[in-house]
């Protein structure tokens, strides 16, 4: 069982009032109330069968955001660049993904925030191949091939710094996408890659498997900081700041819900939450090591849903270390997330 680092406040259903129609333009969902309805909302994603993606998937399948006055619709994209693009084009209202991107995101003069924190820790390891036994730490990972979801995601910045943090150039870093889950194991089976960096439930199955060796553990808040040199957050939800200026309604919505199944997940087992998940989700790894998997790195997830206390100034350092986007610009820290929501949601929950 995973043991419980604030006192828990059991989460209550906030009944919705007022509840608004979608508009018909890019803008998204308005606030305009029309009894019996829903407010439709589009949430990006990537890889959604991702465990540090599970708040937003328990959220849809308990019936929080419903509970909420929400229709909210789950697009799982390809990758990363298009889930960023899709929020950007106003396709879609909101984007789960690294917090890391808004400062990317800023840095190219686009004004994005995160309005809830679902990880405090990456929810990530490094791993090299089990058959290489001459590496065993990130500094011998010098001129080896390593492979991450896909370039430019939170995995391959995570392998950039990695190696710059462990004094190895970033040009003798050969970063390659072999995505996650089966691909990602069968690049390890057949020596495609040296070494990874990647989540559960791929990396129980690599060492199930005995193909892969951990040397940096991020699932937790303390292996991030000993890996990382400080705390460096994981999955947030971001949408646009004017977006969310012109629908505080509906952004709170969707942080109460997600605050919620965080707090729900803080007091239930592995077991317990998996028995919630579409069991296609665990079909290749099978249910008992997704359970496991998902054990291991309970510790990643964020019960209070706020950003953790210096984490965005690790961050800063970290991409102005390995993102080109980044270096160099000023970035205004304050602007790339928010914590109003989270405390009125956790203020909403305690006073009820």
């Amino acid at each position: 069982m995973w043991r419980k680092k604030i006192v828990l406040i059991a989460a209550t259903t906030f009944l919705a009032t007022g509840v608004t129609a979608c508009s018909d333009d890019k803008s998204g969902s308005t606030d305009a109330a029309s009894e019996g309805s829903l407010t439709k909302v589009t949430i990006a994603l990537s890889n959604q069968a991702n465990q540090s993606y599970l708040p937003l998937i328990l959220a849809e399948r308990m019936g929080y955001f419903t509970k909420q006055g929400l229709d909210v619709k789950i697009d799982n994209l390809q990758s990363t660049p298009q889930v960023s693009d899709a929020l950007l084009k106003g396709d879609v209202q909101g984007m789960i993904g690294f917090f890391d991107h808004n400062l990317d995101l800023q840095a190219k003069g686009k004004n994005t925030e995160a309005v809830v924190q679902l990880l405090q820790a990456p929810g990530m390891v490094e791993m090299t191949r089990a058959n290489e036994k001459s590496l065993k730490s990130p500094a011998d990972l010098r001129g080896k091939t390593v492979g991450v979801t896909s370039l430019g995601s939170a995995s391959s910045n995570i392998g950039s710094y990695l190696a710059v943090h462990n004094n190895i150039p970033l040009a003798q870093t050969h970063l390659v996408a072999v995505a996650a889950g089966p691909t990602f194991v069968a690049a390890f089976q057949h020596n495609r890659v040296d070494a990874g960096v990647t989540t559960e439930p791929t990396i129980s199955t690599l060492l199930k498997k005995h193909l892969g060796t951990i040397v940096a553990d991020m699932r937790t808040a303390a292996g991030t900081k000993a890996a990382l040199g400080g705390p460096y957050p994981g999955t947030a939800l971001t949408v646009q700041t004017a977006w969310a200026n012109s629908h505080k309604d509906t952004t709170q919505k969707m942080v109460n819900a997600i605050y919620q199944t965080l707090q729900w997940m803080e007091s239930h087992s592995a077991a317990q939450i998996t028995a919630q998940v579409p069991a296609d989700f665990y079909s290749g790894s099978g249910k008992d090591q997704y359970i496991q998997a998902l054990a291991n790195e309970m510790g990643m997830y964020n019960p209070t849903g706020q950003m953790p206390a210096d984490a965005p100034q690790t961050v800063l350092r970290v991409l102005n270390a390995i993102d080109p986007a980044v270096k160099g610009h000023k970035i205004d820290l304050a602007k790339t997330y928010t914590d109003e929501y989270v405390q009125k949601a956790a203020q909403e929950t305690s006073a009820s």
